[in-house]
């Protein structure tokens, strides 16, 4: 099932890939059911080996953030093979064609999409992204060679089963997915150099990891998932629809990377929609890293009246941003906050510190909404809408692959298309050039 010798993985899923090209979308649909059959069937087992990930991290004191997206429990599973089945429901790219067009020497020309051949994908704590991966890799004709974290490593490998007794019973070659079954970190690299047989890599991680590939790769890195996520308030905004956004870019699962970090408000709303806001989020426990004038505002608004500071052992609900608060990628209950003069500064500031990922406006002024979706270059740009829904799933797109922060070949969520290339197809009738 796998094989810690890079080379002979990469020689197998391109000999998998090139038997993919050629898969019927019959064949690769009848796969991916069986897949989220197997996850369903096999349910027992893949959470028994979850739960041994889990509980090793936390034995090894891994943060709340990742622990959460290392849990897989009945409610996630279903998730998983629901998205496996979606995306099963969606056209398959492979094989369109697009820019038709007739030459006036009579050429017929177009474009038609195919698979990119073998992707080599790099993940931390996710057991998701396996099925995410190998859905839609398997429904683009795409083979691929999976490393996920050692965090993982039971849960990940579970699933790899169901994933490849799946590809056989459907006629498809099992080592279209493979797994780098060592927690050697000096595979990645070989990973990242492995040229001749991988197309692309794909890293789904920390800065860390993403500084790594774009160092050491030889092959086309598609970087991104990185967030620093922003929404601004305008002096305009519905504030009780705003806190509520909010809330939910915030709260619904703040260890994901188009949950909201950083909230901008408007000085002419400030003074009201502050301590609305603050109170919403301190229910569910959100601590506040504020500027000086939205600290001075939310001090005034949730302290007792005679401003006594909180006692030994209490934990203030707002605290004052430091240096580098503004350019943190938060990954759990704490969010920065920050007044400003208008949507000049707003944009400013998102300019300075966001990673191009997911960042929004909140207004009722038609006319700043357009100035911040025509000014602000993030993959993805919201007008009254949680960042939350920068998402595959969410926008219509089924699971994906990853969200990229890159302007070159794909942009945002990462769904079936961003996963193909095209190439030109000439129709001729003994046509010469002259």
């Amino acid at each position: 099932m796998t094989d810690s010798s890079l080379d002979s993985l990469g020689q197998r899923a391109k000999a998998a890939s090139r038997l993919l090209a050629r898969a019927s979308t019959a064949q690769k649909n009848a796969a991916l059911h069986a897949i989220a059959d197997g996850l369903e069937r096999d349910q027992a087992k893949i959470l028994a080996a979850n739960g041994l990930d889990v509980a090793d991290g936390q034995a090894a004191g891994l943060s709340p953030a990742l622990l959460d997206r290392l849990l897989l429990d009945e409610r996630r599973l279903a998730g998983i093979a629901a998205d496996t089945r979606s995306v099963a429901a969606l056209p398959d790219p492979v094989g369109q064609e697009f820019d038709g067009r007739v030459l006036p020497n009579g050429l017929r020309i177009a474009r038609r999409r195919t698979p990119l051949g073998v992707l080599g994908v790099i993940y931390e704590a996710r057991p998701n992204v396996t099925i995410d991966i190998a859905a839609l890799s398997l429904k683009t004709g795409n083979a691929a060679i999976l490393r996920g974290g050692k965090e993982t490593l039971r849960s990940n490998l579970a699933m790899v089963e169901v994933i490849q007794s799946a590809l056989e019973a459907s006629g498809l070659p099992a080592d279209a997915v493979l797994y780098i079954d060592s927690i050697d970190r000096s595979l990645i690299t070989e990973l990242l150099r492995l040229d001749r047989y991988v197309d692309m890599i794909i890293p789904r991680g920390g800065a860390a990891l993403h500084k790594l590939c774009r160092e050491q790769a030889t092959v086309p890195v598609m970087t991104g998932g990185l967030g620093i996520c922003h929404l601004f308030v305008d002096a305009s905004a519905d504030q009780a629809k705003a806190v509520e956004i909010i809330h939910n870019a915030k709260t619904q699962r703040p260890s994901v990377c188009n949950a909201l970090d950083t909230v901008l408000v408007h000085r002419d709303a400030a003074a009201q929609f502050l301590p609305r806001m603050a109170e919403r989020l301190a229910a569910d426990g959100v601590e506040l890293r504020a500027d000086p004038t939205a600290l001075l505002i939310l001090e005034r608004a949730l302290l007792p009246t005679n401003h006594d500071r909180p006692t030994d052992g209490q934990q203030s609900p707002v605290v004052p941003a430091g240096p580098e608060d503004f350019d943190q990628e938060w990954m759990r209950l704490v969010l920065g906050v920050k007044v400003v003069s208008g949507l000049e500064e707003a944009m400013e500031h998102i300019a300075q510190h966001s990673t191009a990922h997911s960042d929004g406006i909140l207004t009722e002024d038609h006319s700043n909404a357009m100035r911040f979706v025509n000014e602000v270059d993030s993959a993805a740009v919201f007008v009254n809408a949680s960042t939350r829904f920068n998402d595959g799933g969410q926008l219509g797109l089924g699971a994906e692959v990853a969200v990229s922060t890159q302007k070159l070949h794909a942009r945002g969520p990462m769904g079936l298309q961003e996963l193909t290339t095209y190439k030109w197809v000439v129709f001729g009738d003994g046509q010469v050039r002259v």
